[in-house]
């Protein structure tokens, strides 16, 4: 690995796997803990690259689903890869696909909360919902939310999307189960997953080749030449410790082998799936645990702020999720005494800043009373202002974990934050 990339522990959480660190990338370096926000379409909905800069957001995640049906992932790669194609210029993640596959065309959505008591049932489809993704060996099959067109990912496939949109990080394509699959389909779905990095880890050494990005090649690239990128494996298991160990130390034993004949093994990797919320620190460590550690670990699809300070004490480096964007765009805002919904009544007069606490121009700037209005009012406003603000306060609040962490007082920041955060819950 070059010295672009790599990734260095540089603080750590006392009796336990929780660390802080820095991930090198060819668009720049990533000190983590970091929160992720997703820009699925490269955009983050409502906000111009200049203002997603503007919340301290050190990368972005894409979707490499949606940007393989609109536009292309041919025309990201004509633009330059997808850091210069939505003119953010930074370091940029794409996830491989497998979660909007599933749950897009199956019907169902990844929760944290779901309780499964007695309803685990292999033939999963949303309650008036068509089935529109199928799974085999090779692949899956699904049906194009937009128009309805048929298309086939595979391992390979999923690779060369990714590959022509040029992230720095890529995740290699896994099966998406949910909590209410059997474990009997679990543990086939583990295993189909292990066969599937194999075949991605392969996949992305040739592109690598063909595409001149490996350690030893030509010394200069051309202009246009995307960057050298980053596969990182994605640790499936549910809620099963057995599984999730296992998928693990497979995922470990793949890397190890295709390094020791000189071939690019996992730079980092995913922990994926959906999580029982109460268990979500439990199985992260778990996973952390088996994962070595000198690479880097992202948690797909998580931000409200006790999951962040489990997940960062289980040993969590990096995540993402559409959480607080989607909830800005409905009026939805976190503040320091609790998460808070502007299109409330009570806000009509409520002359205040969004959040006293929340020391961001945006934050003091605008007025609830004034949100309030724009929400009403139906005002794409509204939506920039609350996204900003949802921003700024997520990655501030991965910042401040960070420094509590390299300070040696991460336990006292989490005690200290969650008090107040939980003891003014608002509706």
């Amino acid at each position: 690995m070059s010295e672009s990339q790599g990734f260095e522990v540089t603080a750590g959480i006392a009796d336990g796997p929780g660390r802080a660190g820095i991930i090198r990338t060819p668009h720049g370096q990533i000190a983590t803990p970091a929160f992720i926000p997703v820009g699925t379409k490269a955009t983050v909905k409502t906000l111009t690259p200049e203002q997603v800069r503007s919340t301290g957001a050190q990368a972005i995640l894409a979707n490499a689903y949606h940007l393989y049906l609109q536009p292309g992932s041919d025309v990201v790669e004509a633009a330059g890869g997808l850091a210069k194609f939505s003119a953010w210029n930074g370091p940029t993640y794409t996830d491989s696909g497998g979660f909007q596959v599933m749950s897009l065309g199956v019907g169902f959505k990844k929760t944290l909360a779901m309780d499964v008591s007695g309803l685990q049932n292999d033939d999963v489809v949303a309650p008036g919902k068509t089935r529109n993704a199928f799974v085999d060996e090779e692949g899956v099959t699904f049906r194009s939310h937009i128009d309805g067109s048929e298309h086939r990912f595979t391992p390979e496939v999923s690779m060369g999307i990714q590959h022509r949109l040029g992230a720095d990080i890529i995740f290699a394509f896994d099966e998406l189960t949910t909590l209410m699959n059997t474990r009997g389909y679990q543990v086939d779905s583990v295993e189909r997953t292990r066969r599937w990095a194999r075949r991605c880890l392969a996949e992305h050494n040739r592109l690598s080749v063909e595409r001149n990005q490996v350690p030893g090649m030509a010394a200069s690239l051309a202009a246009n030449q995307l960057p050298q990128q980053q596969l990182w494996g994605v640790v499936q298991g549910a809620q099963y410790e057995d599984l999730r160990r296992s998928a693990a130390q497979g995922l470990v034993a793949l890397s190890d082998e295709f390094e020791a004949e000189g071939l690019r093994g996992f730079a980092g990797y995913g922990i994926g799936g959906a999580l029982e919320k109460h268990n979500l620190g439990t199985i992260v460590r778990w996973v952390a645990e088996e994962l070595p550690d000198e690479r880097p670990r992202h948690l797909l699809g998580i931000s409200e702020p006790d999951d962040i300070f489990a997940a960062v004490a289980a040993g969590a480096d990096t995540f993402d999720c559409v959480a607080p964007t989607r909830l800005a765009r409905r009026g939805g805002i976190y503040t320091r005494d609790g998460r808070i919904t502007l299109t409330n009544a009570r806000f009509k007069r409520d002359f205040g800043p969004l959040d006293p606490f929340t020391h961001s121009p945006i934050s003091e700037q605008y007025s609830r009373a004034y949100l309030h209005h724009l929400l009403k009012a139906k005002e794409f406003l509204a939506g920039t202002i609350c996204t900003i603000h949802n921003l700024f306060f997520m990655v501030t609040l991965v910042d401040d974990i960070r420094a509590a962490i390299e300070q040696g007082r991460f336990e006292e920041f989490r005690e200290e934050f969650m008090g107040r955060y939980y003891a003014g819950k608002k509706a």
